[in-house]
């Protein structure tokens, strides 16, 4: 039997968060009876507790709560006793996956001892993180340095966009990586124009089929928010910006405001966050296209749900999405003009349906989860 336990994510059931829905999907979609998941799962209440999920066996994990550094204290937590249950159950050769590099600065010792079980480390390191704007210096300083230092101490990276797989074996030269994609959900809607769900929600927004463009993401800086509205702002379409945001309370949100004045164009609508991901597919389906602006990231659960549902995206053109969208979206730069340009340009032709054909093919050949479970199969089995 081969034990996998995975560290990093908030746990089992998922809820949120892209680390999560990957852990669903992960233990969900399992086909080989030779591997047995032991998942971490942060808690409030219980501390070392286990159940079972899927066939995966949750262990619950209490940190002290220090703020932000409690998601290193979790993961540090989450190790130390996943080492104990090794010991304690006589496992062989287990593998230890980590999701995400937040523990990186204390990643030292607990390698050592992951060896010292005859266990491996596995890592992914997400996107970016420490060129996020949201981080303090200091922050970012860390985190550029946790990703060294993981990088260094890992057996294995394994990215979920080659555009970080490019990353780190040019800035960690003979750090041994392999890609694995993110799965995205490729079912269409069972939602129509008569839907009465449909024809609520788009009467409460003051919005009508293929008469809007859409945005949906974290309400964060480096999503570039800012550029898309005021790019949108400077166009000519009669069209709306309908905007899928936690932006309630946001202080970035009145940052925005006071950058872009985008109250007094009556086509910015933000219309807070959507969890019926029926009615999202729907959205997405029906916009006139897609506005993609993330950065930083790999790959975004986000991006490749519109590439999915959508017939034309516009994508902002850096590595990252370019990996991923391909020859199946229209790029754009943050330079002043640029999609405003591609925004008038579109606007008065008629849909690319050709264009959506291309993505939803390339994600149905190579994002799907049953694929990409397969593949993480392959890897924990014969990867060591």
């Amino acid at each position: 039997m081969q034990h996998v336990f995975i560290i990093g994510s908030r746990g089992l059931p998922a809820k949120y968060g892209g680390f999560e829905t990957f852990v669903q999907q992960l233990v969900s979609h399992q086909k080989s009876k030779n591997i047995h998941y032991h998942v971490a799962c942060l808690s409030d209440t219980s501390h070392q507790e286990h159940s079972a999920y899927l066939g995966a066996d949750c262990f619950t994990i209490n940190p002290p709560k220090l703020g932000p550094a409690r998601v290193i204290a979790y993961d540090m937590m989450a190790i130390s006793y996943a080492l104990r249950l090794v010991k304690d159950q006589q496992m062989q050769s287990p593998i230890f996956y980590i999701l995400g590099n937040t523990i990186g600065g204390f990643i030292s010792p607990f390698a050592n001892k992951i060896k010292d079980v005859g266990g491996v480390l596995f890592v992914n390191p997400d996107g970016l993180e420490w060129k996020r704007a949201k981080w303090p210096k200091p922050v970012q300083a860390y985190l550029k340095h946790a990703e060294k230092a993981m990088a260094k101490q890992a057996n294995l990276i394994i990215a979920d966009n080659e555009g970080i797989e490019d990353y780190i074996q040019s800035a960690y030269p003979g750090t041994k990586t392999t890609f694995i994609a993110y799965g995205t959900d490729l079912s269409q809607t069972s939602l129509t124009s008569q839907s009465e769900k449909v024809r609520q929600a788009f009467v409460n927004w003051s919005i009508r089929e293929k008469d809007y463009y859409l945005i949906i993401g974290r309400f964060v800086p480096e999503n570039n928010y800012a550029t898309a509205i005021k790019e949108f702002m400077k166009s000519r379409t009669p069209r709306d910006l309908v905007i899928v945001a936690n932006h309630e309370g946001s202080a970035y949100f009145q940052k925005l405001k006071e950058e872009t004045g985008f109250e007094r164009d009556a086509r910015i609508k933000f219309i807070g966050t959507v969890y019926d991901q029926d009615l999202l597919k729907y959205l997405r389906q029906e916009c006139r296209a897609y506005i993609h602006g993330h950065e930083v990231g790999g790959t975004n659960p986000s991006l490749l749900e519109a590439l999915a549902q959508t017939n034309e995206n516009l994508v902002l053109g850096v590595d990252f999405n370019r990996k991923v969208a391909q020859n199946g979206a229209r790029y754009w730069t943050k330079e002043s003009g640029n999609l405003t340009q591609l925004i008038n340009q579109i606007d008065g032709q008629e849909e690319a349906v050709e264009l959506g054909q291309i993505a939803k093919e390339h994600m149905r050949k190579d994002y799907t989860w049953e694929k990409i479970v397969q593949q993480y199969e392959e890897l924990f089995l014969h990867e060591r």
